[in-house]
């Protein structure tokens, strides 16, 4: 029997946390247990957002200012919450995002130096206070989290025109900054959002993760 309590759950962090393994893992959990579920991802989720996301992650996609970023992001993010993560909401299912508005505060904000007032400006105007219900922060130190999506990158390449690891290139002072900007996110805001470690094996971060995730769906 399908249950329906609408939940909006968002994975945070930064490079090679693990948070497509864990939200497959989740999905797969929820599913079995009735759940009605919807991964998604940012930026994109949708064909327009999806244009966006290779305009920003791909290697080759231009020098963009973090405002310009930001600005994107948001775009790519209206339509998604308009056209997947409101309807499916809804009709009751739980959206599972990867990545939503708390990368844009992590990445362009504390990692590129964008002034966090305009980022909460724009977020206050495109999304008019639309928030996920549920965020779980995966955490780990910058250097094991590269080498680790590095690796996977190296397995993706083989499959892709362009790879995806425009951000996985920065410098080392650039990924400092994202786990700090995640880090103080996390400690701000308690009640929304719960710290896991990363570093832990991926049986350990998923029983983790859904211990969260269904104390909240009581």
């Amino acid at each position: 029997m399908e249950k329906t309590p609408s939940l909006f759950i968002t994975f945070e962090g930064g490079e090679g946390t693990g948070k497509t393994t864990q939200i497959n893992l989740l999905s797969k959990s929820l599913t079995a247990k009735g759940y009605k579920v919807v991964t998604t991802r940012e930026p994109g989720g949708t064909r327009e957002s999806e244009k966006i996301r290779s305009l920003l992650v791909q290697r080759d996609s231009g020098d963009w200012s973090p405002m310009a970023e930001c600005l994107m992001l948001f775009a790519a993010r209206s339509m998604h919450v308009k056209k997947v993560i409101a309807p499916a909401l809804e009709e009751g299912r739980i959206v599972i995002c990867d990545r939503f508005t708390d990368s844009t505060r992590a990445y362009q904000g504390y990692g590129q130096g964008l002034d966090l007032k305009k980022i909460e400006e724009l977020n206050d105007i495109v999304l008019e206070g639309f928030t996920p219900d549920l965020t779980i922060v995966l955490d780990i130190e910058p250097k094991k989290g590269l080498m680790r999506s590095n690796r996977r990158m190296a397995a993706d390449n083989l499959h892709l025109d362009q790879p995806e690891d425009r951000y996985e290139t920065m410098d080392m002072e650039f990924h400092k900054m994202l786990r700090k900007g995640f880090l103080e996110i996390a400690k701000k805001e308690k009640k929304r959002c719960h710290l896991i470690d990363a570093d832990a094996s991926i049986e350990s971060v998923a029983k983790k993760i859904e211990k969260v995730v269904l104390g909240a769906l009581k």
